[in-house]
């Protein structure tokens, strides 16, 4: 280049500088705002600003989303999954019906040609039954449900289509398709052998997990490539009659007097339920009820939960009824109401249970009560959701928590799943 040449060169850039203008080469790409999803559980809000956050680099929010999409990345060569693939109907229904086996229940006789169940089924508490997991329903919808929601996630952080658009076929194949969806009712969930064509304590198969996918709907709904305008009224339909068969059904009204997990998970599914298909009313009061229906008599005092240390898997039942709790609370946010602020007539709180399982899960003392199995990293969400309710002992105990298998993606999704594997 000629000695003009460059001068010409830099007379350009210093005339463009001079009238403000940045050169394109230094300009930085520009992140769209994200839309605010109009979730249950989760909060919208925080789940944007953790965009526009990870869009500028924060480097704890982009090791929490590698481990999202390490996470969606193994769904998208599985499912999608239907109810309809099982063997054998759900028995007196059909095989649109959701069916599964109640974990805990055992066959006490060698199967025989007479006997081909080996009935009749005996209870061991905490111990699972393998047959739970083959010719049922239950495996593939856990899959479902995690599955759409660590792809709509993913898809939310990173504009990937391909999360959304696998999001939407397991959505699409389960719940929406003629030939493959589900009725929306649970009349044959943790059927017995030989005894019950099905209980209502087989709600609780949706309710641990459901509201992952109500958030998930959400998530799309902001605008997801492949999900329509149909998709998303089509889900719509299905949970409004879902939650009808909920409030109807004598299962559901069984579910709901449950005095244990069963019944906060109850309310928590209700809750959701309500918010997500309009009915603000009802989502309100059932978290206001939940005050003096499911903490004052659940939460003891020193904030111990009686009825789940009564299990052999104690450990595994607390952070579990806790998980609902505290989702239970972030819907409560929702609908106006702070559920971490109740205090019982003996100083029952949510503060208190979560507290209560501090020591074990900072691994400052052993959990002092039975537990065939015990997993520290269990309670990091509720610890995390104390925290960010407030509680001070739960702010300090978060960084002494054990990482969960998988990653800890508390910054990317702040509601509580749970953790561990045992279900039932």
């Amino acid at each position: 280049m000629t000695t003009r040449s460059r001068l010409g060169v830099l007379v350009t850039v210093l005339a463009a500088l001079t009238a403000g203008v940045v050169p394109v080469a230094a300009a930085r790409p520009a992140h769209p705002v994200p839309r605010v999803p109009h979730t249950a559980v989760l909060d919208g809000t925080r789940l944007q600003q953790a965009k526009i956050r990870l869009d500028h680099g924060d480097p704890r929010l982009r090791r929490a989303a590698e481990a999202l999409t390490d996470r969606a990345d193994q769904w998208l060569g599985q499912g999608p999954w239907t109810v309809v693939d099982k063997p054998r109907p759900a028995p007196g229904g059909d095989v649109h019906d959701y069916l599964s086996q109640a974990p805990y229940w055992w066959p006490s006789q060698p199967p025989t040609a007479d006997n081909p169940w080996g009935c009749p089924y005996v209870q061991r508490d905490g111990q699972r039954n393998p047959e739970v997991d083959t010719g049922t329903d239950r495996q593939d919808v856990e899959k479902v449900f995690d599955a759409t929601y660590d792809l709509s996630l993913a898809w939310y952080y990173t504009g990937e289509k391909r999360y959304a658009e696998k999001a939407g076929q397991i959505l699409r194949t389960w719940f929406l398709a003629p030939a493959t969806r589900m009725n929306p009712n649970l009349d044959h969930a943790q059927f017995i052998p030989c005894k019950y064509d099905g209980r209502a304590i087989g709600i609780i198969d949706f309710s641990q997990s459901f509201t992952s996918v109500l958030d998930s709907l959400a998530i799309l709904d902001t605008g997801a490539p492949g999900w329509s305008r149909t998709d998303s009224t089509g889900m719509t339909k299905w949970n409004t009659d879902f939650l009808g068969w909920l409030k109807n059904s004598d299962f559901g009204k069984e579910e709901g007097a449950a005095a244990n997990n069963h019944g906060t998970f109850h309310d928590m599914q209700l809750a959701a339920l309500a918010y997500a298909t309009g009915d603000k009313a009802l989502a309100r009061q059932t978290v206001l009820d939940s005050r003096n229906r499911r903490i004052a008599p659940q939460i003891a005092g020193d904030g111990s939960q009686p009825q789940e240390l009564a299990r052999t898997r104690s450990w595994h039942y607390s952070t579990f009824d806790l998980v609902a709790y505290t989702r239970l609370a972030a819907i409560g946010r929702h609908v106006g109401v702070n559920l971490w602020q109740y205090r019982g007539p003996d100083g029952q709180s949510l503060f208190k249970a979560v507290d209560y399982l501090l020591p074990a899960a900072t691994a400052s003392s052993p959990w002092p009560h039975p537990e065939l199995e015990f997993y520290r990293y269990a309670a990091g969400d509720v610890v995390h959701a104390a925290a960010d309710a407030g509680d001070t002992r739960a702010q300090q105990a978060v960084p002494l928590l054990e990482e969960p298998p998988g990653g800890d993606l508390w910054t990317l999704r702040p509601a509580a799943e749970q953790l561990d594997s045992i279900t039932g």
